[in-house]
């Protein structure tokens, strides 16, 4: 299909194009993604860029992308439609004042539907598939980890009132996870798998100047150093390549363009989103976290 990369080079290309830096393993995972239309599972900390290689993907495809955040209680129906209530009541209005009647199959058919991620995924007309991004699957119940295993392994969806979508062109369907909990075996076997490290403080330190182009060589170097520091200590939400970006971006947003520590520690919040790792950083002694030396 035109648009689809050819091979895992030109789809790493790509995703550089869009700003998303993509080691060989985690651009194989999203090209194999993409040639099999297999759903693809990616782990990792927070903040190691699970979530932006969706949205990359689908910039570098140049098609839709179809988020569905999942939480805790998450139903299928949240996820997949709704009707359209108000629009069935003026109907049943409408019919009441001309002395008609409506059955329910008139009132509950596609012009009364609102997709939802998970249905406007599996309609999406193509020609290139629609990136579905499942974020933080872990967080939804196992009832809802459940009901996707027909969408991830048939490519399709059952409304009650409307029988079973199958898709025309099967998304690209990548979910992310935490791993706040394990997820099940029969979902992972439906899946491709790659887990996403920390990349290193070269590679930071370049998406980094990528993200927030203010930001100098020296000033990336050191951001993306002092970041590994921080979490190398007990703390209790180590900082991510996202943290590292909101850090060069606060500092860029005070027209600071070199390192120094007194500004790197008013910014601190950043990069720390938790009172106990402020204090963690403070007592291992800012001036030597901070250094450049």
């Amino acid at each position: 299909m035109s648009g689809i990369p050819a091979d895992v080079a030109a789809l790493r290309g790509g995703l550089g194009s869009s700003g998303y830096l993509a080691d060989d393993g985690l651009a194989t995972a999203l090209f194999l993604a993409v040639r099999m239309g297999q759903p693809l599972l990616l782990e990792g900390e927070p903040g190691v860029g699970k979530t932006e290689a969706a949205k990359a993907l689908a910039t570098t495809l140049d098609t839709p992308l179809l988020r569905l955040q999942c939480y805790e209680g998450l139903t299928a129906a949240e996820a997949l439609y709704e009707w359209n209530y108000p629009r069935q009541l003026l109907a049943i209005r409408l019919a009441e004042s001309r002395g008609s009647t409506l059955d329910e199959s008139d009132l509950f058919g596609p012009d009364y539907l609102l997709p939802r991620p998970l249905l406007a995924a599996i309609d999406h007309p193509g020609p290139r598939p629609a990136v579905l991004l499942i974020d933080e699957v872990d967080r939804a119940d196992d009832e809802f980890e459940a009901f996707l295993f027909e969408l991830l392994a048939e490519g399709s969806v059952t409304i009650p009132e409307l029988g079973t979508r199958q898709a025309t062109v099967r998304p690209v369907a990548v979910l992310t996870s935490n791993r706040t909990r394990d997820l099940h075996d029969a979902l992972k076997r439906r899946c491709l798998y790659h887990w996403i490290r920390y990349p290193s403080l070269e590679r930071v330190a370049e998406i980094i100047r990528r993200r927030v182009p203010g930001a100098s060589e020296p000033l990336a170097d050191q951001i993306a150093t002092s970041v590994q520091r921080l979490r190398d200590l007990d703390l209790y939400k180590a900082p991510g390549v996202a943290e590292a970006i909101s850090w060069a971006g606060a500092l860029a947003a005070l027209g600071v363009s070199t390192w120094d520590i007194m500004s790197a520690e008013r910014t601190l919040g950043a990069v720390l989103k938790y009172d106990e790792d402020l204090a963690a950083a403070r007592a291992a002694g800012l001036a030597a976290v901070l250094s450049d030396g």
